[in-house]
């Protein structure tokens, strides 16, 4: 059974039931106003009987039969009254009533009522010069049962055009109130491994099935993040590690296909080992920005800016001792102006890339300043190598790709796009300027604590 069908059930049968209890609630208030009414009207008539007959001396036994033909007050009513010792006084139309019967009415009270067959009667105790007589008076209410014989069609009939009406209409809210969810399931059915860039329509963005929405598409922002990563890390993999590969098979089976003298040995075996440590380098970077592709969600900690350019600067002169990397700062009175938040790790990589690529790129020296403004401190890497020619300058912040001019260098292309990731977490935004054959400046600004 779908939700439509639930929904509609559900809302018939709610409504079913209040229809029901208020309809049982009508007729029950109308039953009680009714036999209350009669009941009234039986007091009056049996108090009158007893009155006339017994306070009143000029009316006797024929003068009230007289007047009770006279009067028409019920339909098949019949009276009659008895002394304390159930001698018949007075009687009239007698259909239930006897003095035996009277006997069985009797009780503490002055008045009670009863029903006899489908007749609703009535016990009065009389009191007259310390004297007690009993009177049992009853009738058939025709107008009640008439009354209530039409009200109880006229409620039924009300209830079963109440209810095909709320079938109805209830399959039409429900239909209604389910045609979004029906919508998303017609679009989610659209949705699979190759078309994970669709989005489901989030509608208002305020009620539930546009949070459902809204959180099915960040779910699948989140999936098609991890689908691509994994292309690309499957795709980049596959690329950059078949050359290393080939190289490394081809130069083993040189050196096994005769016998070699030991410094042959030795020659090819340096190769391996400096192709084994660009691969691991290789792997390493690949698995640094397969990393960032999937965790976006860092703990950021204070860091001292300074201290890890410095760190990074250090760690970049191993390599390129030969290269010259300055180094300008004018320190504060308050070494806190300083701090910023941040991931170590990262940022070190980031700024370790950048220092290494204008050694790499460049035989002067490169120059590393700071500026601290009130908010904020600026970085700025400056090296005046071979430079970004104008037209490449985007695309090399994207992973395997590198300038046109910097093919006779070493490298994998991976470095800057590592940067540009790096930066993208931390929400540091940086600017590039570079001219061909006079250098490339890459400034940062990072906000301070």
């Amino acid at each position: 059974m779908n939700i439509k069908l639930k929904l509609s059930l559900q809302f018939s049968t709610i409504v079913i039931a209040i229809l029901i209890f208020f309809a049982g609630l009508v007729y029950y208030l109308s039953y009680q106003t009714h036999i209350n009414k009669y009941r009234e009207n039986l007091e009056e008539f049996a108090k009158n009987t007893a009155i006339l007959l017994i306070d009143v001396v000029e009316v006797d036994s024929v003068l009230l039969k007289k007047i009770h033909r006279s009067t028409i007050w019920g339909e098949r009513d019949e009276i009659i009254l008895t002394d304390s010792a159930f001698r018949t006084l007075y009687s009239n139309k007698l259909e239930y009533l006897s003095p035996e019967v009277l006997k069985k009415r009797i009780t503490t009270s002055t008045i009670s009522y009863y029903t006899l067959g489908d007749k609703d009667g009535i016990f009065y105790r009389h009191k007259f010069k310390n004297r007690t007589y009993y009177v049992c008076a009853a009738g058939y209410d025709r107008i009640r049962h008439v009354n209530l014989s039409q009200l109880r069609e006229t409620l039924f009939w009300s209830i079963i055009s109440s209810v095909i009406l709320s079938i109805y209409l209830s399959y039409l809210f429900s239909r209604r109130a389910i045609s979004p969810i029906s919508r998303l399931i017609g679009s989610i059915k659209n949705i699979n491994s190759l078309r994970l860039n669709a989005r489901l329509d989030e509608g208002n963005r305020k009620d539930e099935i546009a949070q459902l929405a809204m959180t099915f598409n960040s779910m699948l922002s989140d999936l098609e993040v991890a689908f691509r990563n994994q292309e690309d890390f499957i795709s980049n993999a596959s690329h950059e590690l078949r050359t290393p590969f080939s190289v490394m098979l081809i130069e083993s089976e040189y050196l096994l296909s005769k016998e070699r003298t030991n410094e042959e040995y030795k020659v090819h075996l340096q190769r391996l080992t400096d192709d084994i440590r660009k691969l691991n380098h290789l792997v390493n970077s690949l698995l640094e920005l397969a990393n960032l592709n999937r965790n976006k969600e860092l703990m950021l900690v204070e860091l001292r800016l300074d201290e890890l350019v410095f760190e990074s600067m250090k760690q970049v002169k191993q390599r390129y001792p030969q290269r010259r990397i300055v180094s300008k700062i004018e320190y504060p009175d308050d070494k806190s102006d300083l701090l910023i938040t941040g991931h170590s790790g990262l940022l070190h990589i980031a700024f370790s890339n950048l220092i290494e690529n204008a050694c790499k790129f460049s035989d002067n020296d490169i120059l590393v300043d700071f500026i601290i403004a009130e908010k904020e401190i600026l970085v700025t890497i400056s090296d005046t190598g071979i430079g970004i020619p104008n037209d490449q300058l985007e695309k090399v912040f994207k992973a395997f790709a590198r300038g046109s001019n910097a093919r006779y260098k070493s490298g994998f292309g991976i470095g800057l796009s590592l940067v540009h990731k790096i930066f993208e977490i931390h929400q540091v935004p940086y600017n590039v300027e570079s001219l061909e054959h006079e250098g490339t400046r890459v400034s940062m600004t990072f906000r301070r604590i």
